[in-house]
């Protein structure tokens, strides 16, 4: 079992941007230190739910800071970007940490991001499908050229070209974060591993590896690589000597949070949209998740896993919203709770 953190750079009420960014980088530092596999990179615009606007750019840093732990974005937005210039930076990433990079990609919403990138909505809607076939062909070809709706360009030589790095994959890891049929299918199809979102509990999080396996098999991809594939499992993560404590330490911090950071996004076409209740989803998250004493939360985590096969997980850590806080509870992750994974 793998288990990383997940890190969005959350401002909390009465927090700076500039906390929130220290916050999150000291805690995927401390995140090495404790023995933990993966640092998974959150990325947001013109939100204050995640203050890291290129979770590539935060990811190149941590890794020139660390020298064992994976960093994986979680995600890059990808139809607001173009996927050429994505995975240039995803093979450089590649290349110069040893291998230590995983790209996430994911379609995002219907947000204000995709007028200001000049994107347009039909990225969004539609776009996603070619998006990730080009990204994945650019991470996986020697040259690579373009005739979509959205890309069209001429023959040009991948450089650097991500296989060429010295690790045991053809380029870096692609996981794709999946919220519907569709995107399980897209992944699957492509034999890309899914990420699958913290709302989610373990029963329809089984129900779409089930989905992801019968679709990888349909559309050609051996047994091997269908049985191989190491899904993300993300969720929440807080622990006390008592779960009580840690839940209410959530309760305390989590909502007020949420409630800024959610009613900050605005749609790009005006649509009107159904935001969760604060208050309710820390308490949805804090019975889906490993949030209780060390022993409650491996046998959480062992549960998660035996049900839905799932073997990797990026748990959100700074619920607390206090730096101190959150190096202790990543601390005691890996001290008190890995050690009863093994």
């Amino acid at each position: 079992m793998r288990v990383g953190s997940f890190v969005l750079g959350a401002q909390f009420p009465g927090q700076g941007e500039g906390e929130a960014l220290h916050r999150a980088v000291r805690s995927a530092e401390v995140a090495e230190e404790a023995g933990l596999d993966t640092v998974w990179l959150a990325e947001h615009h013109f939100v204050p739910y995640g203050t890291c606007p290129s979770a590539v750019t935060l990811a190149a840093l941590l890794l020139g800071r660390t020298r064992r732990i994976r960093v994986g974005t979680a995600v890059s937005v990808l139809p607001t970007v173009h996927p050429v210039a994505l995975g240039e930076q995803a093979a450089l990433l590649h290349h110069t940490s040893g291998g230590r990079f995983t790209l996430g990609v994911g379609r995002g919403g219907p947000w204000v991001d995709l007028e200001v990138f000049g994107a347009g909505l039909e990225a969004y809607e539609k776009g996603f499908p070619e998006s990730l076939e080009l990204l994945v062909r650019w991470l996986r070809e020697s040259s690579v050229a373009a005739d979509g709706e959205r890309f069209r360009f001429r023959e040009v030589p991948v450089v650097p070209r991500p296989s060429e790095a010295l690790t045991e994959t053809p380029g870096p890891e692609v996981v794709v974060a999946c919220t519907s049929p569709a995107s399980v299918r897209l992944a699957a199809e492509r034999g890309l591993p899914m990420l699958l979102g913290m709302h989610v509990g373990d029963e329809e999080k089984a129900e779409m590896v089930a989905l992801w396996r019968r679709h990888a098999r349909a559309g050609g991809r051996s047994p091997e690589e269908i049985l191989g594939a190491s899904h993300v499992s993300a969720g929440v993560c807080q622990i006390a000597d008592r779960r009580v404590d840690a839940a209410e330490t959530l309760m305390k911090a989590m909502p007020g949070w949420l409630k800024q950071g959610l009613e900050a996004h605005v749609t790009v076409d005006g649509r009107t949209r159904r935001m969760r209740d604060p208050l309710a989803y820390t308490e949805l998250l804090c019975g889906l998740h490993p949030v209780g004493t060390p022993r409650l939360c491996a046998d959480r985590l062992a549960a998660t896993s035996e049900r839905t096969g799932i073997s990797r997980f990026a748990l959100l850590v700074e619920g607390s919203g206090d730096l101190a806080a959150t190096e202790e509870n990543v601390r005691r992750l890996g001290a008190e709770v890995l050690p009863q994974l093994v």
